[in-house]
């Protein structure tokens, strides 16, 4: 079995990432308001607690919690809650992240559904202006006056008169 000396030095290294950057600078802020703590302390701490042992078990263990069960204040509470807080803060960013995500290409497939629809009125809208007219819009023809002949009308060059253009179909068929 490794036989470890009495005492053993071991160095944590802070990366230049955000992550890291910003545990430093939470690290440094515990410590602050803790002076009597020291850095190694404070990694022991996380130890313990990272590797689930019971405070009972741990020496010199203090509990986080008063005798009634209450958890302590903010500013003596472990790090491991102030982890676990930037860790729910990056679940939450990446939760927003995809959301907005999903939800920008919702819109944009609405956009695009829109965008066809549009077109397709546009196209009712010209087949509607280059459809003939057989009746005059300021007198209003019954259906059962309106003659449907299976013969193509002839399209005159000139532009006449739709009261004309129907009562030349009725003489056709007299």
């Amino acid at each position: 079995m490794f036989q470890w000396s009495k005492k053993v030095v071991k160095s944590v290294t802070f990366n230049p990432g955000v992550a890291d950057e910003s545990l430093l600078g939470l690290v440094e802020s515990h410590l602050d308001n803790n002076p009597h703590l020291t850095f190694s302390d404070l990694c022991k701490e996380a130890l313990w607690q990272t590797l689930c042992v019971p405070e009972s078990v741990r020496p010199g263990g203090k509990p986080t919690a008063t005798a009634t069960g209450t958890p302590t204040s903010p500013t003596t509470a472990s790090p491991q809650f102030e982890l676990q807080i930037i860790q729910l803060q990056r679940q939450l960013a990446d939760l927003e992240g995809r959301f907005f995500a999903k939800e920008s290409n919702r819109l944009a497939e609405m956009e695009r559904q829109i965008s066809q629809l549009s077109q397709q009125v546009a196209q009712l809208a010209m087949m509607v202006n280059h459809a003939p007219v057989y009746q005059s819009p300021s007198t209003p023809v019954p259906a059962a006056e309106v003659v449907h002949t299976n013969k193509p009308t002839p399209t005159p060059p000139q532009e006449v008169d739709p009261l004309l253009n129907r009562l030349s179909q009725f003489l056709d068929d007299f």
